[in-house]
């Protein structure tokens, strides 16, 4: 993101305007067009729900959380995080976390 001076770019009518609402601040205008949400782009987002469902996954077939943190090289907390945060949203499932 670049510094640009408004009145070296808009139009005098629409500098006015716009400082009806503000003045001497730096505002932000994002770029037209569909706005999508974190790592949607990069396939972050689908590569973290698909380690989280793996790591789900050994959790029900019996693994326990230490055996999973080593796996992933993950901290405990964010096993039964991730564990817990799957079971609720999917009530289903049902049940306590078991460490």
């Amino acid at each position: 993101m670049k510094y640009k001076n408004a009145k070296n770019i808009l139009p005098k009518e629409l500098v006015t305007e716009i400082q009806k609402y503000i003045q001497g601040d730096i505002i932000y205008i994002p770029i037209q067009g569909e706005k999508t949400s974190w790592g949607e782009k990069s396939g972050s987002k689908e590569a973290l729900n698909n380690r989280n469902k793996q790591i789900f996954d050994l959790y029900t077939l019996g693994h326990n959380i230490d055996e999973i943190q080593n796996m992933f090289n993950l901290s405990k907390s964010s096993i039964l995080k991730i564990v817990s945060k799957i079971k609720i949203s999917n009530p289903s499932l049902g049940g306590a976390v078991n460490e």
